[in-house]
């Protein structure tokens, strides 16, 4: 593993410590290995699915909670009796947290199971006053600029 020094660009830059953040998650993320596999869909510009194959988890077994533009989706698994003998035993049947750092805007809009397929809708809304506006260019009138040379 590789472990990166961004302590030089926050010596000249100001208030780009999340960006430190995001990073790191993202490097912690990965170390999480690749269970349960899951998918991650753009549906249009601002709406994304992430879907988790989760084959054996219920409702009950599932958590996703949503804490300072972190999603995190965990599932703890029951434990099952004792009494069953394996002779091969190749379907996952554990316990498993995965994080998905969400950009600025991100809300999480539902989360649904069918099929042992977990989906989550992600829908990015942008306030209205962070919204590109045009600006209306308006022509002064000469009468104004030589009132207002003539008042001062």
């Amino acid at each position: 593993m590789r472990a990166y020094d961004l302590s030089p660009l926050f010596r000249s830059a100001i208030g780009f410590d999340r960006l430190a953040n995001t990073l790191e998650s993202i490097h912690n993320a990965n170390v999480s290995g690749g269970y349960p596999p899951y998918n991650i869909e753009l549906d249009d510009e601002d709406h994304y699915t992430i879907t988790m194959a989760v084959a054996g988890f219920t409702t009950e077994d599932l958590e996703i909670e949503v804490r300072q533009n972190m999603l995190h989706v965990a599932g703890q698994k029951q434990e099952e009796p004792s009494d069953r003998t394996f002779l091969h035993r190749g379907i996952a049947n554990r316990s498993f947290e995965r994080n998905f750092q969400l950009a600025d805007h991100i809300r999480v809009a539902n989360a649904t199971i069918q099929d042992g397929m977990l989906e989550v809708k992600l829908i990015r809304e942008i306030p209205e006053e962070m919204k590109p506006r045009r600006i209306e260019i308006q022509k002064r009138s000469s009468n104004i600029i030589d009132n207002t040379v003539e008042a001062a």
